[in-house]
């Protein structure tokens, strides 16, 4: 993309983006993406105001300096055991953090991500100390105030979540879980968890209902406990969560969704993965961010969701599926339009100071005018590398995304094994 350059054209009137606040997670495995600067009026134009990384690039930061859109900044799990040293993690976030505040909003810190599941202790031994020495140089550089700490879970430290309400935390992890949940109330810091009710359906498509997992019109499940009716996969993932927390003590302790999303594209056997289930899956998602519709059993709590992710990220291992959750491709074309009005994203040569031209419509490339509002009649009312929670309910199976090995348990507490075959 060095010699081409992302344009914001307006075209007559613009109509209100559908999006209130939306996070988005802005991946980097690739080689052909635009450079920071030129992602700038993309995130504008999908209405996000908050952005996650897993790095803390120097390039992004500067490039969204004084833009108001929030960050969240990731340090790797290969950063983990360095960081328990709490002289290396002042210098870390004296370089990574500091120097950007404040025309670049960071807001928190992502301390290695779904550690938990990927059963090496000495890895998650590492994650606490860690999580606490980055607060610490927060503290000691008077930051803390502004900038929080936490780490990113899969849904497999779930033990159970059918029906929501018994939701619960494997019961080998807790003793990992309940300290970390103490820093984060204690921090005022959110509690993360990645969920892709894609790899659901694309493990059982005849007994996953796809409507229920992409937000479409379909019977639901209700909560035999709380008599509560859900309607998409989601919400019951959240609403287990939010069960599992309050089983320890923390039903106040708010939840971020940090990754979810769904592949337009994916290999023969990724049943599922298609541009036209990917639009509904976060076009409706997105409807209802912007409605600031709250679960069925936290009904007035505002939904902080992160969508995954902003590109098709080119070099990502494993299948087809992990280079096609972009919401964009690379030359900043939408994959599938997601409804907004009166923007079209232009591709073309740049300029000689290399400097994208917002009002410019002098380019060289094909616009792209995304698609008009939809309503619901038309159709818009956890990744693959790693294994699988499968859980049984009222004669389903879903499956939920974990970190390296997978297990499966149903609501009667027996446990099923597999891998990408569980049957």
């Amino acid at each position: 993309m060095e010699n081409s350059r992302l344009a914001f054209l307006f075209t007559g009137l613009i109509l209100p983006l559908l999006v209130a606040s939306v996070g988005i997670n802005y991946g980097q495995i690739a080689n052909n993406l635009p450079s920071p600067e030129h992602v700038v009026p993309l995130v504008k134009a999908i209405g996000a105001t908050r952005v996650k990384l897993y790095d803390a690039d120097p390039k992004v930061l500067k490039a969204f300096a004084n833009t108001g859109v929030e960050f969240i900044v990731g340090l790797g799990n290969e950063y983990l055991s360095k960081m328990t040293d709490p002289a290396n993690a002042q210098a870390w976030v004296k370089s990574n953090v500091q120097c950007y505040l404040p025309a670049t909003k960071i807001v928190s810190i992502a301390v290695g991500n779904e550690v938990l599941t990927f059963n090496d202790t000495s890895l998650s031994g590492c994650l606490l100390p860690a999580m606490q020495s980055v607060h610490t140089a927060l503290v000691n550089l008077k930051l803390d105030s502004q900038v929080t700490v936490t780490t990113a879970h899969s849904v497999a430290i779930l033990q159970s979540s059918y029906p929501p309400s018994t939701g619960a935390f494997r019961q080998d992890l807790k003793g990992c879980i309940a300290p970390i949940l103490d820093f984060l109330s204690k921090t005022c810091s959110p509690f993360l968890i990645n969920a892709y009710p894609f790899f659901a359906y694309k493990a059982n498509p005849k007994q996953v209902s796809l409507d229920f997992v992409l937000f479409q019109p379909n019977a639901g499940i209700v909560d035999p406990r709380t008599n509560l009716h859900y309607d998409n996969m989601l919400f019951a993932q959240i609403d287990a969560v939010y069960a599992a927390l309050a089983s320890l003590g923390y039903k106040k302790l708010p939840v971020q969704i940090s990754e979810t999303g769904w592949p337009s594209k994916g290999d023969e056997d990724e049943i599922g993965a298609s541009p036209e289930n990917a639009k509904k899956y976060n076009g409706n998602l997105l409807k209802l961010i912007s409605q600031k519709k709250g679960t069925p059993a936290r009904p007035n709590s505002d939904l902080n969701i992160f969508v995954f992710a902003m590109f098709n990220e080119n070099m990502k291992p494993g299948p087809t599926s992990e280079r096609n959750y972009g919401l964009f491709k690379p030359d900043g074309t939408p994959a599938y339009g997601l409804g907004f009005s009166g923007i079209a994203v232009s591709s073309g040569n740049s300029s000689s100071t290399g400097s994208p031209s917002p009002s410019s419509t002098g380019t060289n490339g094909p616009s792209i005018y995304l698609s008009p509002p939809a309503n619901s009649s038309s159709g818009y009312l956890a990744i693959s590398s790693s294994t699988y929670f499968l859980y049984t309910f009222t004669g389903k199976v879903c499956l939920e995304h974990v970190g390296n090995v997978g297990h499966g348990v149903n609501f009667s507490g027996s446990v099923l094994r597999g891998r990408d075959n569980i049957m």
